[in-house]
């Protein structure tokens, strides 16, 4: 069983991207990794020789800045904004702080965008996965966010908590290379989620790893030199890492809003390319979720940039623009 004690959950060595850069005409290239979220941070930048010493410095007030979104989004710690939140799910109201508010307001889009295969509002479906335990057929819950500035409100129709988890990933890797804006190449890796920028010469190549070997490489993708891409966000989520044995056999963390229960899927992992972390740790989740046909189709009506799926039996297929992106 594997399960993060505290920090966002784990993506594990079957859902992670390796990256390094290409080119360069004489740039360096500064990084930073460390412990973050259940997993392993990655930041680099490319700079030239004479502001190594500052891109140090600025890898390190970004990496302090993750880890404070991070301690406020987690469910792992009782003293969390999430925590707090969740404490009284049976409330029908209940005041946002301004991050939480921004990510539950991010949810609610991407949920009209992955054709309601998101929805954050699952906690408990998610910890009954866990647990072994099969969930309920209760009543279907909804929420919303009312209100802006400082005073925003969450509305609960029923029993809800909240699970940022893939979508907190996906914001924080994406407010992380927003701080990184003076290096026009950038990579921020949370752990699997991953946001980056690239400028005319350069080009980031991430390499995703095959959940079966996590020391072999399933594909690698690069932005093509041609597409006029400067930012862009890769993210992977799949069934393979957070599973557990319950009574009704194996089970895993991917739970269908449609069912409120661990997805039936034949997809294994399901790596996307879309305009931010966010949305494609959204759409990468969706489609496993839905499953290889359904899934793609969602991929193609949704506007993924690229997608490759690994399915149950082996067979790895993908989004028609992906040949592009095979580096």
């Amino acid at each position: 069983m594997v399960v993060a004690e505290r920090g966002l959950d784990a993506a594990g060595p079957g859902a992670r991207a390796v990256s390094q850069m290409t080119g360069g005409g004489g740039a360096v290239e500064v990084a930073l990794a460390a412990p973050s979220m259940g997993g392993t941070l990655q930041l680099r930048v490319a700079c030239s020789a004479v502001a190594a010493d500052r891109a140090e410095r600025d890898l390190r007030l970004v990496a302090a800045r993750i880890e404070t979104w991070a301690a406020r989004l987690t469910r792992f710690d009782p003293t969390s904004d999430l925590s707090a939140l969740n404490v009284d799910p049976d409330a029908p109201s209940a005041s946002l702080r301004p991050t939480i508010a921004e990510l539950l307001r991010q949810a609610s889009k991407l949920s009209v965008r992955t054709e309601g295969s998101l929805d954050v509002g699952l906690l408990d479906e998610r910890i009954a996965a866990e647990e072994g335990r099969t969930w309920s057929s209760a009543p279907a819950r909804q929420w919303h966010v009312e209100g802006h500035g400082r005073r925003p409100t969450l509305i609960r129709h029923g029993r809800v908590r909240i699970d940022l988890d893939g979508v907190a990933k996906g914001w924080i890797a994406d407010r992380a290379l927003a701080l990184l804006a003076d290096y026009p190449d950038a990579l921020v890796d949370g752990d699997g989620d991953v946001a980056m920028s690239v400028s005319d010469g350069r080009r980031w190549q991430v390499a995703v790893a095959d959940p079966a070997s996590g020391a072999s490489e399933l594909v690698s993708l690069a932005v093509p030199r041609e597409s006029g891409v400067r930012r862009l966000g890769i993210a992977t989520s799949g069934t393979s890492v957070h599973r557990w044995e319950g009574a009704d056999g194996s089970t895993h963390h991917l739970i269908d809003p449609r069912t409120r229960r661990p997805a039936q899927t034949d997809v294994t992992q399901a790596t996307v390319v879309a305009e931010s972390a966010l949305v494609a740790e959204a759409l990468a989740k969706s489609a496993v979720i839905r499953g290889s046909d359904a899934g793609l189709a969602l991929l193609e009506r949704s506007g993924a940039w690229a997608a490759v799926l690994l399915l149950e039996n082996g067979e790895v297929v993908a989004t028609a623009p992906t040949s592009a992106w095979l580096g």
